[in-house]
């Protein structure tokens, strides 16, 4: 596939709006000069987009310094660890941020670049514009949620032949009923504190936080391939009522279980 650019960076200089797509090799280091072409439009008061990992590029042309951004969550802490000076958020579709008087807006992966595009339409021609463009590209006019939701959740850590594996494994397949702390570490044969202890040590995080994510995981499970009632969701997951699982599952995925399961009976049909 053959790209044709008719315009050099020249034409940042008159754009009202610069849009840099995902940039290989971390940010266009090794081009000093695109880079300062992207600072002084900044500068100028062009408003600046990213797509992806577009951001590092306006990240390096500090045009994200003090601000919140977003990129792709596999590439959001590299961001983060490169550019201290940034709010790196990686659980949104996008961001528009306009502090300090600046235009800018960032995104996530290719997908959430879509809905980036169609956020800018809609606010520089209005929804019925924007609708009717979704309808083309055949997408939602705008997507609930964050691109948390489409991150693999974590699943139970590998143990071997550890004490605890055994465990763990039981306790995936009682998650609808009451597990708590103490009653975990007698069936290990430890106290609550060796426990939890060795619990940290053998799979990385809380007894409570482990128990959490496979109920979410469980939950998630259960949205995307049945049509019970929120209610039996929560009660099947361990959460107890409907009402606990949305709290915890907006935290955990940044969207609703409603909205959640209505996106992937969308992709399933």
């Amino acid at each position: 596939m053959s790209l044709d650019v008719d315009q050099g960076l020249d034409a940042l200089r008159r754009a009202d709006t610069v849009v840099v797509p995902g940039w290989c090799g971390g940010g266009g280091g090794s081009q000093p000069e695109a880079i300062e072409a992207v600072r002084a439009a900044a500068h100028r008061g062009a408003r600046m987009v990213s797509f992806c990992t577009g951001a590092f590029a306006l990240a390096r042309a500090g045009v994200l310094d003090g601000r919140r951004a977003t990129t792709h969550w596999a590439s959001a802490p590299r961001l983060a660890e490169q550019f201290p000076t940034v709010t790196v958020d990686p659980g949104v579709l996008y961001i528009h941020d306009t502090g300090d008087g600046g235009d800018v807006w960032t995104s996530a992966g290719s997908a959430a670049s879509i809905d980036c595009a169609l956020a800018l339409v809609r606010h520089d021609f209005g929804a019925e514009v924007a609708n009717d463009l979704a309808r083309d590209l055949v997408v939602p006019p705008h997507r609930e949620g964050g691109q948390a939701q489409f991150v693999a959740a974590p699943v139970a850590v590998e143990c071997g032949g550890d004490p605890l594996a055994p465990l763990l494994d039981w306790a995936v397949e009682h998650l609808d009923e009451p597990l708590a702390i103490a009653d975990l570490a007698e069936r290990a044969n430890l106290s609550p504190r060796q426990f939890s202890r060795r619990f940290r040590q053998v799979v990385g995080t809380t007894p409570h936080q482990w128990l959490l994510d496979q109920r979410i995981l469980l939950a998630r499970r259960l949205l995307e391939t049945t049509d019970l009632p929120i209610e039996r969701v929560a009660d099947q997951a361990g959460f107890g009522s409907a009402a606990a699982l949305r709290m915890h599952f907006q935290r955990a995925v940044h969207t609703s279980p409603l909205a959640y399961r209505r996106v992937f009976a969308e992709a399933a049909s």
